[in-house]
């Protein structure tokens, strides 16, 4: 079964829960680890951590942060070694985000993307495959570029 984590703060509930309602309903078992109650929120430094940690020890492939723009839990989350968090608001920067960088976990914001757009940005993301659709000069390059940077995170 296709597994992923999820969290958000009180700005990014409601397009929390139609991503959730949409990877549910195409299969995912989903780890809802934020905000469950606006009443009662989780702040982003505190959700981003929990996500961030069941990646990097490897509990998860890949999560989704949700705060007003994306950004404040992707600084943090981006604070943890072998997280690669990017912030997108669109479905092609959902692909070039795995493409490209192979982010393992894709920020949104909740004040930014309507749930429409969301759910495509979600697919777009969880469907594509580091170096997919890139000519092979690129792909070399881009998988030694990820060699590197993995590299500098070890010397932090």
């Amino acid at each position: 079964m296709k597994k992923i984590i999820i969290a958000s703060d009180k700005s990014g509930f409601a397009l929390k829960e139609a991503i959730k309602e949409h990877l549910n309903s195409a299969g995912y078992k989903v780890s809802d680890v934020g905000t469950k109650d606006v009443n009662k929120p989780l702040p982003y430094f505190k959700a981003a951590p929990i996500v961030a940690s069941a990646i990097q020890n490897k509990e998860f492939k890949k999560g989704i942060l949700i705060c007003g723009t994306g950004m404040g839990m992707a600084i943090v989350a981006n604070k943890h070694k072998g997280v690669y968090a990017a912030v997108v608001e669109s479905v092609y920067g959902a692909k070039k985000s795995r493409a490209i960088n192979n982010a393992n976990i894709l920020a949104l914001g909740g004040w930014i993307i309507a749930p429409e757009l969301g759910l495509e940005v979600v697919d777009s993301f969880l469907h594509t495959e580091f170096t997919e659709g890139l000519e092979a000069w690129r792909q070399e390059f881009l998988k030694a570029a990820y060699a590197e940077v993995q590299e500098l995170e070890q010397k932090l």
